[in-house]
Order: structure tokens, then sequence, then C-alpha cells
């Protein structure tokens, strides 16, 4: 997403209009939209709501002090510190550039007036005291300042920023999509914890190294019955793979019934599994909590059963489907 962040530049005005222009230039290289004292050039009490609004809309805060403090409001401040006191108290990032050394300033851009340069020394002090500062002498320094120094803050501390309005909608539904994705997260695991709170009375349940016998027909001649001992972790390994697809029970129950009918014969034709025996088989893998049954919409429009691995599931089917490499002694 293209997003661009306003940046409020503060600053005197008369004695840094070439290095506001040069800083401002550099904002807009680096596709951010500069605001300040161009837009209202006079400093007065009826601006000053205004120039408020203006500092909330923006994203950082840049101070540029030279070598005067500035025309001051009826409490003595300085309009630019004033604007560098609201932005603290909106907790707007601050980037402050201060002039290496004042004192080598041209007289026409310091001030004369003995009470206001002690002002600025202790407004100097103040934002130095408060945040790492960067020192510049020329203009020419600031546009490398302004551009290092951003960079490493909208890294640092990311602001809102702006978008154009034909990306909003795509933003706002891509947000929607993954507050929906935690959202179903967070509901499967509160059916895992229900279900493991249904079962918590069960304690005695076999374990998956414990054989049981499964059973079921096959139509080679009349009704032959199958019959297999297996393990209940076999089993499971032998059915993990096939739930990846969530198939259905009756899906399931035909992929088992071949898959062990073909085991005990291989002449097996129109294998079954033996009812009791595949109910058995889903309701002690769910109480196990290694697979998820679920009621659901078919494409068709009515309405089925289907199997899906849980995370527990999921974790056990790697550890016992995953192909381990083959001990190699080591060389002579």
């Amino acid at each position: 997403m293209d997003k661009r962040y306003q940046v409020f530049i503060s600053s005197t005005y008369a004695d840094l209009k070439s290095e506001r222009q040069r800083v401002i230039q550099a904002l807009m290289e680096m596709d951010c939209i500069p605001s300040g004292m161009e837009l209202f050039p006079a400093a007065d009490e009826e601006q000053w709501e205004f120039i408020k609004r203006i500092i909330d809309d923006c994203d950082y805060y840049l101070l540029i002090i030279g070598g005067r403090y500035g025309s001051t409001t009826p409490e003595g401040i300085s309009y630019t510190e004033k604007e560098y006191d609201y932005a603290m108290e909106r907790g707007l990032k601050v980037i402050a550039l201060l002039h290496a050394s004042p004192e080598e300033i041209a007289m026409g851009k310091s001030e004369t007036d003995p009470e206001l340069r002690v002002r600025l020394n202790a407004f100097r002090e103040k934002v130095a005291k408060s945040r790492l500062v960067k020192f510049w002498k020329t203009r020419d320094e600031l546009p490398g300042l302004v551009a290092l120094s951003l960079s490493k803050t909208i890294k640092m501390y990311p602001a809102v920023g702006w978008v154009r309005a034909d990306q909003i909608t795509t933003t706002e539904l891509l947000s929607e999509i993954n507050q929906l994705r935690k959202r179903k997260d967070e509901l499967e695991q509160d059916v895992i914890r229900l279900r493991a709170s249904q079962i918590a009375g069960v304690t005695d349940l076999a374990p998956l190294d414990e054989s049981l016998v499964i059973s079921g027909k096959q139509s080679v001649v009349g009704n032959e019955k199958w019959t297999l001992t297996t393990t209940w972790k076999d089993l499971f390994s032998t059915l993990a793979p096939y739930l990846l697809e969530q198939p259905s029970d009756s899906q399931l129950r035909q992929t088992l019934s071949k898959y062990y009918c073909e085991k005990y014969s291989s002449r097996c034709a129109f294998p079954d599994f033996d009812d009791h025996v595949f109910h058995t088989i889903r309701i002690q893998l769910e109480a196990l909590g290694l697979i998820r049954v679920e009621r659901l919409r078919t494409i068709a429009g009515g309405m089925a059963t289907f199997w899906s691995l849980t995370t527990e599931g999921q974790t056990l089917m790697m550890s016992v489907r995953v192909v381990r490499p083959t001990q190699v002694p080591p060389p002579n």
C-alpha cells in the first residue's frame, strides 16, 4: 500500500526561509506531505487553533532551531516553542535539528535582544535534554539529516499516514479478512477446549499403542467377513493424511474399508466397515483430541459429517509419518 506521512515543519520563518525550502524539498522527495508556517506566516492567537488542527493531522514533527527565538505570545513563549510543546503533548515523534554553532550565525539572523537570546538557549536545552538531536551548520546539510532521521523514525515508530481514497476499500477488506481469520482460529480453539472439557471425566482412554480389532464385509462370496488387528497409532497413521482434505464420513469410511479389506485379501470387492467399529474409531479419536468432526453444508445443499485434524492431530501425524534418515555407520 502506498502510504504517505504528513510532517509538520516548525521553526522561525524569516531567518530560515531557504533552510525550510531545502527541508520541504527533501520531504517531498521522500513522498511525504510537508506542513508548516508557509500556510500561516502570521502568528497570532487567532491562528493558533488552526495551527493545532494542522499538527493534529500530522504524523511527525520536525523542529529546526537557528539563531532566533521568534515572535512570542502574550505569555512570553515563542510560537515555535508553543508548537513544540503541543506536539509533545499530543505524543508526536519529534525530530529536532539544532544549529551546531549559534554564536557563528550572521547578526541579521540572530537574536539581538538579550532576553530572547536567554529564552532561545533555554529552549535549545529543553529540546536537547528530552531526546537525541542532530546538529547542522549549513542549509546544504539539512536534506541529508532529514532523510536519515525521518527514515529511521518511520521504521522504529510507524504512524497512521495517509492513503489514496481508492485504496481504502481494499485496505479495509484485507483488515476485515484478517480479523475473521483470527476469530475463526479463536473459535476453533474454543471448540477444542469445550470438547476436552466434555471428556475431562474420562481418564482411562486406551493408549495409542494398544491393539484393537477392526472388521467389515466383502462381497466376493456372499457377505464374507474380514478381520484385522492393528493399534490405535497405526490406525491413526493410516487415516490422518486423508483428513488433510477434510473428507466426509462416507468418503473416509469407503477409503478405510478398501485399504483394510485389501490388506486382508487381494480378492476384496465392495468392502465395508462394520458400523459399530467405524463409530468407535471416530469417537475414540475425537476423545483423544486428534480429530474434529463437524456437521456442515455440502455443495449440493444438504448436510454431511466431515472429519479434519486438530492441531494435536497434525503434530502426531507429522511424528508418525515423516521419513527419517537411515542410520549410516561413520567412516573408518
